[in-house]
């Protein structure tokens, strides 16, 4: 078997595991942080029985996130080593300050956030928890510098058959950074506000005690989720649209657009022959494509053959369509999930501001005990065809795929790892969910279920429940 096909295999099946578990941490760290707020604002013992509950699922993620993460970083040097003595200088810098001043910051404050209830006063505890929420999205910040830089190269000289950096601040400024950290920050709040939305629906069905805990979450849990499902779908807009600018051919292949049109028509379903690059069979909206890459309906956007015909020119005979099928579909599982999400967002608000009783809405709450599996699916399918989109670039413009891999680990090495990577982390995502279900099934702790007055004494314990 083909060493690079095993690598890029191994590579994708570490990450689509680890991204399962970082947009939930993004978003969920911020909604605790805003739970525990209102308990220091209000001193209703309802927010803080929330806030440790909530606070536990997102601990569980959190430890799980982080073995997941670990051996990503390792596979620059066992798979690519091409890949990391060209680009060492650039992409371990970004990497390095992840590390140092995001995850440390976060894993140490998340450690006193736990351990501080009894110790530290409401105002000072509330704080830990928004120090760890930083630091999560700066962690998430500096991995998307670093994989900014992949997509749009900036800020560096070649010397050497290396990729050196001359301009760090270029690297920060980087216009990829700036439209895909926004979305991918707003991804995790999503993916969280869905999660405490489908949790708390379980307990409200089931009419758990502590019922005001879920009440309340669910309440706070739609704001964030509506929230978060809007500005995502606008801040992909965004990112489609720069898309169009710096990687013209990704957004020609997640339209099936095989020539030029002005305007152009927005893709519903095809059916592609991807040999010929022809259409079988499609259902196109007129100028729809041209307002998504544009703003308005009328402009040009590039089809797959005239850009294959331009980077030729640019870079040399080769093939510089990305697989079409892949980066075609992945987009509109992605589109069709966020949609979906919009919708039941959508009506949870309305029947909000009708003032509807959420309890006599069965139907409604066992929709969002399935949508949790919404995010999911949109995260894991739009990293996809960001990262397939890019082929046969690894570091667009400067670097193939097929030369960064490692010449001396063979087919045997790389099956050997696969298997063992694969099995661990099929382990590792099923203690994810054991934990997860028990603990948020098990629910907020016990305690009075009427709130305390605001100078009731703080003594109750961290813990999923007693």
């Amino acid at each position: 078997m083909d060493p690079l096909f095993l690598a890029r295999l191994q590579f994708t099946i570490v990450t689509v595991y680890n991204f399962f578990f970082v947009p939930l941490t993004l978003g969920l760290s911020i909604f605790v942080a805003i739970i525990e707020t209102i308990y220091v604002r209000t001193g209703r013992k309802t927010y803080k029985d929330a806030a440790k509950f909530w606070g536990v699922l997102f601990t569980i993620n959190f430890a799980i996130g982080v073995a997941t993460g670990l051996v990503q970083e390792f596979q620059f040097g066992m798979n690519w080593s091409e890949y990391s003595r060209f680009m060492g200088d650039i992409f371990g810098i970004p990497l390095a300050l992840e590390a140092l001043l995001a995850f440390f910051l976060e894993s140490t404050f998340l450690g006193v956030w736990i351990f501080g209830w009894d110790k530290l006063g409401k105002k000072a505890h509330a704080a830990t928890i928004w120090v760890v929420a930083i630091g999560s999205s700066l962690s998430a910040f500096w991995i998307l510098v670093a994989n900014s830089f992949m997509q749009q190269p900036v800020g560096y000289t070649l010397r050497n058959g290396r990729a050196e950096l001359t301009d760090f601040g270029a690297l920060l400024a980087n216009g990829h950074v700036w439209v895909q950290f926004p979305h991918t920050v707003l991804a995790g709040i999503t993916t969280a506000g869905f999660f405490v939305l489908g949790v708390s629906a379980y307990h409200l069905l089931r009419k758990s005690k502590n019922l005001e805990v879920y009440r309340r979450s669910f309440h706070v849990g739609l704001i964030y989720a509506t929230i978060g499902v809007v500005l995502v779908i606008l801040s992909g807009h965004a990112q489609a649209q720069y898309m169009v600018k710096i990687q013209p051919m990704k957004m020609a292949a997640a339209e099936a657009l095989w020539d030029t049109e002005q305007p152009a028509a927005l893709s519903l379903f095809t059916i592609g022959d991807t040999h010929n690059r022809q259409d079988v069979f499609a259902i196109r909206i007129p100028g729809a494509l041209s307002f998504l890459s544009c703003n308005n309906f009328t402009c040009e956007v590039q089809g797959i053959n005239n850009i294959q015909a331009d980077y030729e020119q640019t870079y040399g005979p080769g093939d510089y369509v990305p697989p079409v099928i892949i980066t075609y579909w992945t987009f509109r599982i992605m589109l069709t999930a966020g949609f979906l999400m919009l919708g039941l967002a959508l009506y949870g608000v309305y029947l909000k501001l009708r003032k509807r009783n959420i309890l006599e809405h069965g139907r409604f709450l066992r929709l969002l005990l399935w949508a949790i599996l919404l995010p999911y699916i949109a995260n894991t399918t739009g990293w996809i065809m960001t990262e397939v989109g890019r082929q046969p670039w690894i570091v667009f413009g400067l670097m193939f795929t097929a030369d960064a891999n490692s010449p001396t680990v063979g087919a045997g090495m790389v099956v050997t790892s696969l298997i063992g990577y694969t099995l661990l982390y099929a382990a590792l995502m099923f203690a994810d969910a054991f934990l997860m279900i028990k603990y948020a099934k098990r629910g907020a702790g016990d305690g009075d279920e009427e709130d305390a007055a605001p100078s009731a004494p703080d003594t109750a314990q961290f813990a999923p429940a007693h």
